[in-house]
């Protein structure tokens, strides 16, 4: 099984299982098919993080995908030209080294079944022939089409005719389609060593960007241990730092002995406890999290039970706590895959902010991320920036096992800061109040914070959570505001489930995306 954004994704990730491929495979080419297909979200030139599922041994990997800053970015440059903060757009948000394809790389490396060339294939097709334009992509084209329209290489891969592509309409990138091409013949080297770094290198530095080809090809991903901490029997796992991980761990473990059977679902308390834990794991997770690298995190403190025991006191259920919360953007595509052996894949990729920096460099026909732009230029901050430094990461893929080991869940979405929260509303969903996974997914959702460039800071709840409840929340001190019923910035959840008893498949896709579940 399969399911990701994109329904074209998710038919050449079963494909490819079809074929023989394993789950690895699959979901590198249900991600290269997506970097065609939804390129406003995620693509060759952003970052990706994975979890592994390998049956043979019965144990889970996390493959960190995300790229460090270039060599010549530096707070001092960026003072010197009188930045205060770091361009969310531009040449000068671009200034970390894109990780996807070397994760696909390394993951096809140790993992992968069927060739490098056939697993990228079907990407190639859709950028050359063609492919269907989403209604997501049509729109925030439009929202976009002034940073895009910046530049010759952006204007070339999508703004055909010189405006947003027409609702309906077929659209290519046979840029992308050589870069694709490139890379399937010569592999990750071509796109970190040979003509596609050149490409971008020259492409970049041309507009006034940092990234070097020495960058480039120092960059290797890093293959960690994922974190983990229990729930109602369970184990969930998640990624460590650079990622926001933690902050999921955090928040279960400070739910745990509240009783959310007798809460009831959807009720006031069990939204204001869900927002309360939050706070505090954010508080946290703003504190400690960057490039471990640069700092020593105690994250084993941070994900016990014991340091959650002495934090829980802080939740009132009565009463919202304060708490100033940052701003975190949310482009990102999720993806879930299960093979026939039994085997996981996890997957998240991003560009950051929609459609990234904006930068299309030369004639590759991808566009590269922003992600360095979360740098702080406070060199106070924990998150600051530095030469060779890898960012605070909202990408978070998470895999809940059983007490036996055995997977049980294969679950994340895209929205920034609302990736730790849907997370936490789909796990007690399903473990707490049992629903399915389709309906886990369909409940209404809320968001607390700040994303995709929101003002508000405080709770946004989606209209259909019941009018007593909003009211119950304002008058516990909630910043209550409302997103239409099936807002986009609450993220695009996905999931897959294997029963313990008939290793029967379920999935759920999240109906905010253009994406579909696909099973064999």
């Amino acid at each position: 099984m399969v399911v990701c954004p994109h329904h074209l994704a998710s038919k050449v990730g079963l494909d490819i299982l079809k074929q023989g491929g394993s789950a690895v495979d699959g979901a590198i080419a249900l991600n290269a098919a997506l970097s065609v297909v939804y390129p406003h979200m995620t693509g060759l030139g952003g970052d990706a993080f994975l979890l592994i599922y390998n049956r043979e041994n019965n144990k889970i990997y996390g493959l960190n995908g995300s790229g460090r800053s270039a060599q010549a970015a530096s707070i001092e440059l960026y003072k010197q030209r009188g930045c205060n903060a770091i361009p969310q757009r531009g040449p000068l948000s671009a200034i970390t080294v894109p990780g996807a394809v070397d994760a696909w790389w390394q993951a096809h490396q140790r993992f992968g079944q069927l060739s490098w060339q056939r697993l990228l294939q079907p990407a190639i097709e859709l950028a050359a022939q063609g492919y269907p334009v989403s209604n997501s992509q049509v729109y925030w084209t439009r929202q976009n089409q002034t940073v895009l329209a910046q530049y010759p290489g952006s204007q070339r891969a999508f703004l055909p005719n010189h405006g947003a592509p027409a609702r309906g309409s077929t659209v290519q990138n046979p840029d992308l389609a050589n870069t694709l091409q490139c890379l399937a013949a010569e592999g990750r080297d071509s796109f970190y060593r040979g003509a596609i770094a050149h490409e971008i290198i020259a492409g970049l530095q041309d507009l006034g960007g940092l990234l070097s080809l020495a960058d480039f090809e120092s960059h290797q991903s890093t293959w960690v241990a994922p974190i983990t901490a229990t729930y109602r029997g369970y184990t969930v796992y998640e990624m460590p730092p650079n990622t926001q991980g933690m902050a999921v761990l955090q928040m279960l473990n400070l739910i745990e002995p509240f009783d959310l059977a007798a809460m009831g679902h959807g009720s006031a308390d069990y939204y204001h406890l869900m927002v309360e834990a939050t706070k505090l794991a954010f508080a946290d997770r703003d504190r400690w999290v960057t490039d471990p690298n640069f700092a020593d995190i105690p994250v084993d403190q941070l994900i016990s039970k014991s340091y959650s025991d002495r934090r829980r006191h802080r939740i009132n259920l009565s009463q919202a706590q304060n708490y100033r919360a940052g701003v975190i953007g949310g482009d990102t595509t999720y993806s879930a895959v299960v093979d026939a052996e039994g085997n996981a894949v996890s997957m998240i990729q991003s560009l950051y902010f929609d459609f990234g920096s904006g930068v299309v460099p030369g004639n590759t026909g991808l566009i590269l991320q922003n992600r360095g732009s979360f740098f702080s230029l406070d060199p106070a901050h924990i998150n600051c920036l530095a030469p060779g430094k890898r960012t605070f990461h909202t990408l978070i893929p998470a895999m809940v096992t059983q007490p036996n080991g055995q997977p049980y869940l294969v679950l994340g979405t895209m929205g920034g800061e609302g990736q730790p929260q849907t997370q936490l509303a789909m796990l007690t969903r399903m473990l707490d109040y049992d629903f399915e996974p389709q309906t886990a997914i369909d409940l209404p959702r809320w968001r607390w914070g700040r994303t995709w460039g929101d003002r508000d800071s405080g709770l946004t709840l989606e209209g259909r959570i019941n009018p007593s409840v909003q009211d119950a929340l304002c008058s516990r001190g909630h910043s209550v505001t409302l997103a239409p019923d099936w807002s986009e910035t609450m993220g695009h959840a996905h999931l897959i489930r294997i029963d313990p008893n008939t290793q029967e498949l379920q999935g759920g896709c999240d109906r905010r995306s253009d994406g579909q579940a696909m099973g064999w």
